[in-house]
């Protein structure tokens, strides 16, 4: 099967490269697509992918939440399914909300809420345990009905202190999330 992961950073289609090439075997032909963060990148980068059998939309996530109050599957690095997307956002003036779509779940990962905005958010007023981005509401609104999207938690909102995110994701590992991918195929 073609498999395209979907990755909105390098540094996501780098973990993804890295996991893929510690199996020893693989059931799919993958390729990784790097498409950009936000939502219009999303769908240009949709419309322009090659051919495919599946898609999956492959990187980091915050979450609400404080590490001590969440269960281990919720941990920094673990991944998710996302089977309920939503939007929220500011644009151009405008408030934009856009209805929750809801997915079937496709593998054995937890499955939680995301909400999709072109900001960064900085609210403390959401639900713990949402999952926070820029891409998947695009994302669930343009997949093939097989396509699905797995996170991995990069941080836990809101913030306590400033952070590089780029040195917080340093140590996580996607190997879980491709085993997942794998598990379904």
């Amino acid at each position: 099967m073609k498999v395209i992961l979907l990755t909105p950073m390098e540094i996501e289609a780098e973990k993804v490269q890295n996991a893929l090439q510690r199996f020893p075997s693989l059931q799919n032909d993958y390729q990784i697509v790097i498409s950009g963060v936000g939502r219009e990148t999303t769908a240009k980068a949709m419309m322009h992918l090659p051919a495919h059998d599946l898609c999956v939309l492959i990187g980091f996530a915050a979450i609400v939440g404080k590490p001590e109050n969440l269960p281990s599957e919720l941990q920094l690095g673990m991944p998710i399914e996302i089977t309920n997307a939503s939007l929220y956002g500011y644009e151009g003036q405008l408030f934009e909300n856009g209805k929750p779509i809801l997915t079937e779940p496709k593998t054995n990962l937890l499955c939680l809420s995301s909400l999709t905005s072109d900001k960064f958010v900085k609210t403390t007023n959401l639900a713990e345990r949402t999952v926070v981005n820029m891409e998947d509401y695009t994302f669930m609104y343009l997949k093939q009905p097989q396509d699905f999207i797995v996170r991995i938690i990069s941080d836990f909102l809101p913030h306590t202190h400033e952070i590089d995110f780029f040195e917080e994701v340093k140590p996580i590992d996607f190997y879980k999330a491709i085993e997942a991918i794998e598990g379904v195929l």
